[in-house]
């Protein structure tokens, strides 16, 4: 029902496909309008309007490992790696 399309980028002019999977997948969603935009112009899009993430270094509670967090940890409230806080949703 639906065959690739070739569009040209809005933001580069680069030409990329319009695949008919992705075709069908608007068409599911209920979009209307063909992207303008090439993949790497919209992510570069994306990204351009978010702040890089902060991580915060602190000891896990459970395995006394390192653990990467993206909030300031506080000294009431015990926090995990990424591998304890796993198992114990787990759990």
């Amino acid at each position: 029902m639906y065959e690739d399309k070739t569009l040209t980028c809005k933001e580069c002019g680069k030409e990329f496909i319009f695949s008919a999977g992705e075709q069908e997948f608007y068409a599911e969603k209920g979009l209307t309008n063909e992207p303008q935009r090439c993949k790497e112009c919209r992510d570069a899009r994306k990204a351009n309007g978010r702040a890089p993430r902060e991580l915060f270094t602190t000891v896990c509670a459970n395995c006394g490992g390192e653990a990467k967090v993206p909030f300031q940890p506080s000294d009431d409230r015990p926090v995990y790696c990424s591998a304890c806080f796993s198992a114990m949703k787990e759990q």
